[in-house]
């Protein structure tokens, strides 16, 4: 463990701005941040999106697009970001390696940069097993790490996989996903560092029910002094029912939820209401832990309840986050760049 915590010595990733992106600035603040995903629709109208992003706005930092989630085919994660940016909103670009080979990759990243888009999340994606056509072909030319190390390497030498060079290198907030729920746990926190020397700065967790679980996690994670090198943003949602946990147990890889978190669901008169307030007593909880420096709130095809639990958590007390205010504040930046 000492050994690959003084790896890191080497690796200052924290140091100095990188992008010019919200979430990089309210992290780099020490504000408690927030992120949520926006669950893309199955159509090409962008009121579609637009709807969703408003209400995950008033709370949010930035929102995240997801990329063909469990193998589903949705509107792209480049197109709704296109749409977001060009709406004044903050957005993440979930890529995942399972649908585009390194050469595709690496023309969206510029794409993307060039949109305004400030921050990237780098992902191996699920098989298309899981998904809705599993006679797709799998690409993963890459995976979550060595494409981090890609983008890494376009940011900082602004050259591509090939060498050759990038006129203009995309300034982006690389970003990891990780999970400490599933075994092997001692592993988990090595494999996090493996990530961060790839060029990780912030990581969004799999769903945590589990704060004890996530403690632990944690006090590793301080030990390697790996807190030090990238925001750890840890995942919550609410759940539905204590039938819904159940599935979603069984059936979902990478998500635990223990016992008592189903016997409180079950034990409830409105179990619906009790899995909003489960999710807001976890946030609680969990802007406690050392360590910690947000929240990603996952709430599929209910942004609507990502709002309340947020407010209700009291996380952004005495912050006011929506549209508007992103809109106005950027305008500023812009008009003081300028002059």
């Amino acid at each position: 463990m000492n050994e690959v915590a003084a790896n890191f010595s080497a690796h200052p990733v924290l140091e100095g701005d990188i992008s010019t992106g919200r979430l990089e600035r309210v992290l780099r603040s020490g504000r408690f941040a927030v992120t949520a995903e926006l669950n893309p629709p199955d159509s090409a109208d962008p009121e579609d999106t637009f709807r969703q992003a408003l209400v995950l706005s008033q709370v949010c930092d930035a929102i995240n697009a997801t990329d063909a989630s469990g193998a589903n085919c949705h509107m792209s994660s480049m197109g709704i970001c296109a749409l977001l940016t060009r709406a004044g909103y903050s957005p993440v670009l979930q890529i995942s390696c399972r649908d585009r080979n390194r050469i595709a990759i690496q023309g969206d990243v510029l794409g993307a940069a060039a949109m305004g888009v400030h921050n990237i999340l780098c992902l191996t994606g699920d098989g298309v097993e899981t998904g809705d056509q599993p006679g797709a072909k799998p690409v993963f030319d890459l995976d979550s790490t060595t494409l981090l190390s890609a983008i890494r390497g376009m940011r900082d030498d602004a050259r591509f996989l090939s060498g050759r060079r990038i006129s203009t290198p995309p300034d982006v907030f690389l970003g990891a996903a990780a999970n400490p729920f599933a075994p092997p746990y001692d592993w988990r926190p090595l494999r996090l560092a493996k990530k961060i020397e790839a060029g990780a700065q912030f990581i969004q967790t799999q769903y945590c029910y589990d704060i004890e679980m996530l403690r632990r996690y944690m006090g590793v994670v301080r030990d390697l002094g790996l807190d030090e090198k990238c925001f750890i943003l840890v995942g919550v949602g609410p759940l539905a029912s204590a039938k819904a946990a159940r599935w979603i147990r069984a059936n979902v890889p990478g998500v635990h939820i223990p016992d008592a978190v189903i016997e409180r669901l079950a034990g409830a008169r409105d179990q619906k209401h009790e899995g909003k307030q489960i999710c807001i007593d976890l946030i609680e909880e969990i802007r406690e832990i050392k360590g910690v420096s947000g929240v990603h709130v996952m709430a599929y095809r209910q942004e609507h309840l990502v709002t309340e639990i947020i407010q209700k958590s009291g996380i952004l007390k005495n912050r006011i986050i929506n549209a508007e205010t992103a809109r106005s504040a950027r305008r500023t930046e812009e008009a003081t760049a300028v002059s």
